[in-house]
């Protein structure tokens, strides 16, 4: 039987078929989505949290903990960890690979509702879950900048409009808002006059409370009519506050501009964003981890007109960063790449061919199997990426060869005089089992990356499907379309007449000869070969010897840096800096990153939950104007920053894969778990600072932040107690001072704002403000107590001399009385991994240092130290899974092997 009869036999057929093959591809090819790389991120979900005030000890104990009981009960969890530091918690979870993250998201909702009854009850609103990593880069960043808005206004445009809109675009997973808040009424307390009039904190936000009234009022009915009963509340305007009486002394009013300022701000003062050195508020858009960046991008940058003209005239709209700009330009790159190869196969097979009707033969196998290729990727849910466009580059070479094998053959027959049909039938029939040992040993190669787990396995997963795809498209051609085309197009070649023969041109005669030549060395090496047998097996034991050994010696590491053309960079000042210092030091950072040619944009940002830190994103120009690669660039910065007192940046290249859920300063990260937090500090400082002494290691760097200063509060509960004063009302009272506590809700058509109240900035210096304070006691405490009263004028600093203080209306006393107040060292954030206190290490690579020898240098720093055994080290995010691959790189190589000996006994029936 010869299977290529039928299409031999029916060549117009023959060729529909083959034209409709193309024209599937072409089709495919326009409607294929676009991506840098296959679909191989980690369905990730984070939940957070906030409480304004709460310590990093509070939000891990009272919050991180509680979500994490209920969260870690959800299957498919690969890991979780959680990050706690003031003001709030985040946990983040990583599923598997192929757990379906939108019903791990119902399953997230779930828990957090479960978790909602252990949780706080001053937790202003539910936990809130996000279907995005947030260790991954944002895809896009908008900036928004104004000459003549306020941060605080532009910021609630943002809230009400961008931000709204953006999370409806189809892909994206989080928006997160920078470099401000929502505007807020701020009340900034006097403590001098409220002591003055004896009104505590929570006389006043009891006062402001009670005087925004939210409830339901009811309506009246008759005469037909029905009237709905309506009270006004003060609004979003400070000056409506003003005159709200928070006390009656002496038969006066006492309003709240007596014991307070009361201005129009944020919520939030210690942020700040920056575009390119001047103030902004920065809008990070992270895609859905199953999104496609390109599409995701898109869809987002077409609504920006939109946003332009939504916004007031006076707020400008600019994109600040695109992170598809490097991802297109690479595709075109490596399409343009795939073009060239498929012309220097066409042109090396017309060289050796030398006749134009043969070399259509190959040309048209080649091209009609690669497009055929992109139909099949099409019915697989394949993407456009660099590794699939990869595939199909190398697959030009091999998809070529069963072509060439039936072409040659069908040419020998013709040449001998045979029919140029038969001749393309025999030819075909002949090395048809040739052409299918061919294609299948080729297959047989990657079959075992198909069954590889994990990132990677999933990320040459697709590599190998589109290479075997190409392989087994051109066996079908190879056996069908060729043999047709060689029984329509070869022709004997004409005997040439008698005479002198016809000179050749030069290309031809230069041609012939580098082919004699080239053909005479192969026959004396196979000579050679074939009279040495023994000494060609030897050789041949001696490479296979070889290539073991340089296996075994060669550095391995993960995916090479990418030079996309963007940076992040992570910024860590002393964890007790102040905010305004901080924003300085920001700004410094910025001005230097600006400075330098190669640089297009910059955005960055301070403040937040992380004490201390700030993020910047830089854009550089194209590799034509800059004319130097990225890690040049942060070569050339990294002195400059590195004069900054008081700061460390960390700049790095934005990488398209990455594992784990976890972000750092650094690309790569070793996490240590123990039981208690004493040995986690301790033998996490005793590993950084023995790492510190590696020269193959660079930005190193921890995310333990153990040396913020608390000023510490203990209540002597038995004085207290005598007073009539509980722990709860210091707790209020403190909160009510230093927390930028909401003290109330203002409900507006489009969003909800707070009223912010704690103590006028002036009055917050130093520890020493909290002798300021002054609490209220219970009457009945102090009868028959002598109560000495002082008075001060308002805002004179040092007119209280700490003694209780008495008016007609209460007594109060100051916190000084019922506690000691001290300062002590504590941490700025908090870590968890899997329930347990963690802290994890990062650190990036020195030029020339693969990552496997960096991880045997961590693994022999925690043996050099000795680590005790109740503290456990283990790499995680890209470095866990460059280990997990590591494992499976032997059995994979073996398992090729073994496979392509099986299919090539079965074929041939023979085990030599």
């Amino acid at each position: 039987m010869n299977l290529s009869r039928p299409f031999v036999e029916r060549p117009i057929a023959t060729i529909l078929l083959t034209i409709g093959i193309a024209l599937a591809g072409i089709a495919a090819y326009f409607v294929l989505p676009v991506a840098p790389l296959p679909k191989v991120d980690f369905p990730v979900i984070s939940v957070n949290a906030t409480l304004a005030g709460a310590s990093p000890d509070t939000m891990a104990s009272s919050v991180a903990t509680p979500l994490e009981r209920r969260l870690g009960t959800i299957a498919g969890v690969n890991e979780m960890t959680s990050t706690s530091s003031t003001g709030t918690a985040r946990v983040t979870l990583q599923f598997d690979l192929n757990r379906n993250i939108d019903g791990a998201a119902r399953e997230v909702q779930a828990a957090i509702n479960a978790a909602r009854v252990d949780l706080p009850a001053t937790l202003r609103s539910n936990p809130t879950y996000r279907k995005a990593n947030p260790a991954s880069a944002p895809v896009v960043i908008l900036a928004l900048t104004s000459k003549t808005k306020t941060p605080g206004q532009i910021y609630d445009a943002v809230s009400n409009i961008v931000s709204q809109r953006l999370s409806q675009v189809e892909g994206v997973g989080d928006v997160e808002i920078g470099g401000g808040s929502l505007p807020a009424v701020r009340i900034e307390l006097l403590p001098f006059a409220l002591n003055q009039y004896g009104i505590s904190t929570e006389d006043v936000r009891a006062a402001i409370q009670a005087t925004i009234a939210n409830r339901p009022k009811g309506a009246i009915e008759g005469e037909g009519r029905r009237l709905q009963i309506y009270t006004p509340s003060p609004g979003r305007q400070a000056s409506e506050y003003r005159s709200l009486i928070v006390a009656w002394r002496n038969n006066a009013a006492v309003r709240l501009s007596d014991v307070a300022n009361v201005q129009d701000g944020v919520e939030n003062r210690r942020t700040l964003g920056l575009f390119n050195g001047q103030p902004a508020i920065v809008v990070l858009v992270t895609r859905d981890p199953n999104a496609n960046i390109i599409e995701t991008v898109d869809r987002v940058r077409a609504l920006v007109p939109e946003l332009r003209a939504q916004l007031p005239q006076d707020i400008d709209v600019a994109v600040a960063s695109d992170s598809t700009n490097s991802i297109r330009a690479s595709l075109a790159e490596i399409e343009f790449t795939l073009m060239i190869s498929i012309v220097l196969v066409v042109l090396v097979v017309g060289l050796f061919l030398r006749k134009v009707r043969a070399t259509i033969v190959p040309a048209v196998a080649t091209v009609v199997s690669l497009l055929g290729t992109f139909g099949v990727m099409y019915l697989l849910g394949f993407s456009l990426n660099n590794l699939s466009l990869m595939a199909l580059t190398v697959a030009t070479g091999f998809v070529v060869d069963d072509a060439i094998v039936v072409l040659e053959n069908t040419m020998r027959h013709i040449e001998n005089g045979m029919d140029r049909v038969e001749a393309a039938l025999l030819g075909a029939r002949e090395v048809g089992f040739t052409v299918l040992s061919i294609s299948l040993s080729l297959v047989a190669v990657f079959i075992p990356l198909l069954f590889m787990d994990g990132q990677i396995g999933r990320l040459f997963r697709e590599f190998a499907i589109t290479l075997s795809a190409a392989v087994l498209i051109s066996l079908v051609i190879s056996l069908t379309t060729t043999p047709m085309m060689c029984a329509l197009l070869l022709r004997a070649e004409p005997k040439e007449a008698a005479g002198p023969p016809r000179r050749a041109s030069w290309p031809v005669r230069w041609a012939e000869r580098g082919y004699d030549a080239l053909l005479r060395t192969y026959e004396r090496s196979l000579d050679w070969a074939l009279d040495s047998k023994a000494l060609v097996m030897l050789i041949l034991l001696a490479v296979v010897g070889l290539n073991v050994y340089l296996f075994a010696k060669i550095p391995k590491g993960f995916f090479p840096q990418q030079d996309n053309g963007q940076l992040n960079g992570g910024l860590r000042a002393d964890q007790s800096i102040s905010s305004q210092a901080l924003g300085e030091k920001l700004k410094q950072a910025v001005d230097i990153i600006r400075a330098d040619p190669a640089v297009d944009t910059v955005v960055g940002f301070s403040g937040g939950s992380r004490a201390g830190g700030g993020f910047m994103f830089v854009n550089l120009k194209p590799i034509a104007e800059r004319k130097v690669p990225s890690e040049v660039v942060i070569a050339r910065l990294r002195p400059q920053l590195n004069r900054l007192t008081g700061l460390r940046v960390f700049l790095g290249q934005v990488q398209d894969l990455r594992g784990g859920g976890r972000s750092s300063n650094s690309t790569y990260q070793y996490t240590l778990k123990a039981d208690n937090l004493a040995d986690l500090r301790t033998w996490t400082n005793k590993l950084v600072e023995r790492l510190k002494t590696e020269p193959s290691l660079t930005d190193l760097d921890s995310d333990q932040s153990d040396n913020g200063v608390e000023t510490f509060v203990t209540v002597d509960r038995e004085s207290a107690s005598r007073l009539g004063i509980t722990s709860a009302a210091v707790d209020s009272a403190l909160y009510n001072a230093f927390g930028q506590r909401s003290v109330a809700t203002i409900y507006d058509e489009l969003n909800q704002y707070a009223v912010i109240m704690e103590w006028a900035p002036r009055f917050m210096q130093g520890p020493t403000a909290l002798k300021d304070l002054y609490l209220p006691t219970s009457a009945s405490a102090l009868a028959g107590t002598t109560v000495v009263t002082t008075s001060a004028n308002p805002g004179q600093r040092g007119a209280s001399v700490g003694a209780p203080l008495s008016t007609a209306a209460t007594t109060m006393v100051p916190l000084g009385a019922v506690a000691k107040i001290s300062e002590r060292a504590i941490p700025t954030s908090i870590s968890h991994e899997g329930g347990e206190l963690s802290s994890t290490i990062s650190f990036d690579l020195a030029p020339g240092v693969a990552l496997g020898a960096a991880q045997k240098i961590v693994e022999q720093a925690g043996a050099d130290i000795a680590m005790p055994i109740n503290v456990r080290g283990a790499f995680g995010g890209s470095a866990a899974t460059f280990q997990q691959g590591q494992g499976q790189q032997f059995w994979l190589i073996l398992a090729a092997l073994v496979v392509i000996y099986i299919v090539l006994g079965v074929l041939y029936e023979s085990l030599i």
